[in-house]
């Protein structure tokens, strides 16, 4: 097999062969189609997440053909199935057996503490993977796996809101927008300062405003959801959102967030951060993608370029989502 491994933080990746690995028990062997590339996997490569499993295979919005099984493994071999960034928990602990399995004390995350997909070929928890028997083109499908899951997670924390703010319009929200539309709720992009691409394509997915993220929407939201990893949104987006409004903070990695004056907070304003998924999270999401109709954006990479996806990612050099193709 050949997989584009991480030596050390900071570094770029390096293309490498190696043996085509064996599932364990309660695990399955995955030829990967397709895999996204996100900017979580920025903060690994990067080093803003701590101790990753060196060497690693980054990647964890994979697409693939179950190749192989292991004992106990009900799936049949040939089928497609999509992985995301839970890769395992333990089951037993308080959050497991409270149905919070996100907050899982000892979980194994996939392309962080296990390999990924930035292979050919990858060993997933098969209690981990979904099948995607409806999703005919693994790439559309790739960025579902985790821009399309954190997406909807963070939308449940937003409750009911009719107003709904998107700082930073990438990925996740060009996922989430056609949600949103779809139920009725009315988007507002925010994007970085003159990036107009983002927001035409905001505006083409049914937004009714786009603007930079520095400016006031033309009427208070109900809730914004952070997608953008700067802290210096928090006080921007409280002050968008109207009394009993809530801020979700939708990435798993933020530059400090800066000191803010309480009016802003106060008025029962709420913020709230999202970790993880959960499994009922992709049942949940996989049966409504479909139907709202999402289609998503993306821009197609070999395998081989990973570090060109990753820095055109860091640059903002596409719209929607990169994904690498072995």
């Amino acid at each position: 097999m050949r997989a584009m491994v991480l030596h050390a933080v900071g570094q770029p990746l390096v293309l490498e062969e190696r043996p085509v690995p064996l599932p364990g028990p309660g695990e399955i062997r995955v030829r990967v189609e397709a895999c996204a590339v996100c900017r979580t996997d920025l903060h690994v490569v990067d080093g803003d997440l701590p101790d990753p499993r060196l060497p690693l295979v980054p990647g964890h919005e994979i697409v693939g053909i179950v190749e192989a099984v292991g004992e106990g493994v009900p799936l049949a071999m040939g089928r497609r199935v999509g992985i995301p960034w839970l890769g395992h928990t333990c089951g037993h602990c308080a959050f497991c057996a409270g149905g919070q399995e996100n907050l899982c004390d000892t979980p194994q995350f996939t392309g962080y503490s296990r390999d990924g997909g930035f292979a050919t070929h990858v060993v997933a928890d098969a209690a981990f993977a979904f099948p995607l028997d409806g999703f005919a083109d693994p790439v559309a499908a790739a960025p579902l796996m985790c821009a399309g899951l954190i997406g909807w997670r963070s939308l449940g924390f937003a409750g009911s809101a009719k107003r709904i703010g998107f700082y930073g319009f990438g990925a996740a929200a060009h996922i989430l927008a056609q949600v949103c539309v779809w139920q009725g709720r009315s988007v507002y992009a925010f994007t970085r300062e003159g990036d107009v691409a983002a927001q035409q394509m905001a505006l083409s997915l049914g937004a009714v405003w786009a603007g930079s993220s520095d400016d006031m929407p033309p009427e208070r939201l109900d809730a914004a959801i952070l997608f953008a990893p700067v802290g210096a949104l928090v006080p921007q987006a409280l002050r968008a959102v109207r009394k009993g409004g809530t801020v979700v903070c939708g990435g798993i990695h933020m530059s400090p967030i800066p000191s803010f004056p309480y009016d802003i907070l106060w008025g029962e304003r709420k913020i709230v951060s999202v970790a993880n998924l959960t499994r009922q999270d992709a049942h949940e999401f996989l049966e409504i993608a479909p139907r709202a109709g999402v289609k998503t954006r993306t821009t197609v990479y070999p395998l081989e370029r990973a570090n060109d996806a990753l820095d055109d990612l860091r640059a903002g050099r596409f719209q929607g989502a990169a994904v690498l193709v072995p």
